[in-house]
């Protein structure tokens, strides 16, 4: 459903405890393919922040497609079919719903996550996994819950033999594992299925331990270009501070520590790669896709937030 049609569901804060954040796997998949992230940032800015005891559930995936409802009067009807252009060179499927007088419209996209980012608006590339990492790193770090699919666990790809089975479009993304070959999959370090599991174990491990991620803790779009989508996160007690800081391009990009108000005479660490940041003047540079989490607090003991 359109994106303020959704967030009534909460309600005063007496209906949905939680609510689906449809808008998100759409604008995330569109920031990531065309490397310009103003539509995502525009859409955090005015995401209310839901009230203690609420939250939004954050996907990018699920057993059913990508909505395209969620996005109407956000993306434009360019924007909105080089997206549609680039799942199908991707090869994903499009379901359509009627309109009035024989006309139809795109309602959703199938495919699964891991080949809907094999690349951008201009074809397939080299940074697949960067970007599919990126964009669950992201995910994990906004306002909300987060919640991921299994197939994207895995890194599972298209399933054209199910969709001709089941004569389901979804049916791309619903693959079936034989548990035995699931297990030599992950179980084989260069299999892109271990790579991207290891990896989004690790992000996971990582979230877990921080206070800042709390579903409710506050949060604040940063004001970067529009290859860098950031923004910050607040633990309720206001101990600790996450700059989450994403290249959303298939560019290294620089950003400059000053920009982002750090407080001086606290200690930064990124907590994804562990580098620490003395020299709150000097310029980093983000490769492709890569994330920061910087934060001015290392919890010792896992928290609690998810």
């Amino acid at each position: 459903m359109p994106n303020r049609e959704n967030l009534t569901y909460f309600g005063n804060a007496n209906e949905a405890h939680a609510v689906y954040n449809f808008a998100l796997p759409p604008l995330l998949i569109n920031t990531l393919i065309s490397g310009d992230c103003r539509h995502l940032k525009h859409w955090l800015m005015t995401l209310p922040p839901a009230q203690n005891g609420t939250a939004f559930f954050n996907f990018i995936a699920s057993h059913d497609g990508i909505g395209l409802r969620p996005v109407e009067g956000i993306l434009s009807d360019q924007e909105s079919d080089e997206l549609i252009n680039a799942m199908v060179n991707f090869g994903g499927r499009i379901s359509w719903r009627a309109l009035e007088g024989g006309m139809r419209k795109a309602y959703e996209i199938n495919i699964s996550l891991y080949e809907a980012l094999a690349g951008t608006i201009n074809g397939r590339d080299r940074f697949q996994q960067q970007r599919f990492l990126c964009a669950h790193a992201i995910m994990l770090a906004i306002e909300g819950i987060p919640a991921i699919y299994v197939h994207s666990l895995v890194a599972t790809l298209n399933d054209h033999d199910r969709v001709q089975l089941t004569n389901e479009n979804r049916g791309i993304n619903r693959h079936k594992w034989d548990y035995a070959e699931l297990q030599a999959a992950l179980a084989d370090p260069e299999s892109h299925h271990a790579r991207v599991f290891n990896r989004l174990t690790e992000l996971i491990r990582i979230r877990r331990k921080q206070p800042a991620f709390h579903p409710n803790a506050t949060q604040y779009t940063l004001h970067l270009d529009d290859q860098l989508f950031a923004f910050w996160r607040q633990s309720p007690e206001r101990r600790q501070s996450i700059f989450a800081i994403n290249n959303i391009s298939d560019q290294p990009r620089q950003i400059a520590l000053s920009e982002l108000n750090l407080i001086e005479y606290d200690s930064w660490t990124d907590l994804i790669s562990g580098q620490s940041f003395q020299n709150l003047n000097q310029t980093v540079e983000l490769e492709p896709y890569q994330t920061l989490w910087l934060t001015n607090y290392i919890p010792l003991e896992a928290g609690s937030s998810v």
